[in-house]
């Protein structure tokens, strides 16, 4: 396996993918245990979650770390879901998330603006729901000022570059 390193400056707004192992469709049906792990890493490591959603078997997040470190933040959300929906189902071990996670410095306005709109539109490219509105578990209700009621609906998006899918 490669060394993988990351780059990351003081408090660089990052754009996360994050996918369970095999593709397991095991997030929403845990929604608790995913909402609750991210909260108490929260806690510990003091980081802004600037979007968010959350899909069966990934997730998107934009993080902006406040004097942290992007790769602390992820490993311990996957730690903390994982060692909880381990002990919900009687597990002693098994993976839960891939290895790596996809991850793109935001790097200016335009880009960010672009990824939000990614999470945003998300459940409606994996056909999940026909409105980016009807997916209870994203950040879109935080931007309801931003976005029309019918965002996303009328014409099919399509975002050029890589998400980590």
């Amino acid at each position: 396996m490669s060394n993988l390193r990351r780059y990351f400056k003081n408090n660089d707004v990052a754009f996360i993918t994050i996918v369970t192992y095999q593709r397991n469709p095991i997030l929403i049906d845990n929604i608790n245990i995913l909402t609750d792990s991210i909260q108490i890493v929260r806690t510990k490591i003091d980081f802004d979650l600037i979007s968010y959603v959350y899909l069966p078997d990934h997730l998107h997040l934009l993080v902006a770390p406040i004097g942290n470190n992007i790769v602390s933040i992820i490993q311990r959300i996957k730690m903390s879901f994982g060692n909880r929906f381990r002990i919900k189902n009687n597990l002693n071990s098994g993976r839960i998330w891939k290895n790596r996670y996809w991850d793109h410095i935001i790097r200016n306005r335009v880009d960010m603006n672009r990824h939000i709109d990614y999470i945003h539109y998300n459940p409606v490219k994996h056909g999940l729901v026909t409105r980016p509105f009807d997916w209870r578990y994203s950040s879109i209700y935080q931007y309801k000022n931003i976005y029309q009621d019918d965002w996303g609906v009328i014409d099919r998006i399509e975002f050029q570059g890589e998400y980590g899918e």
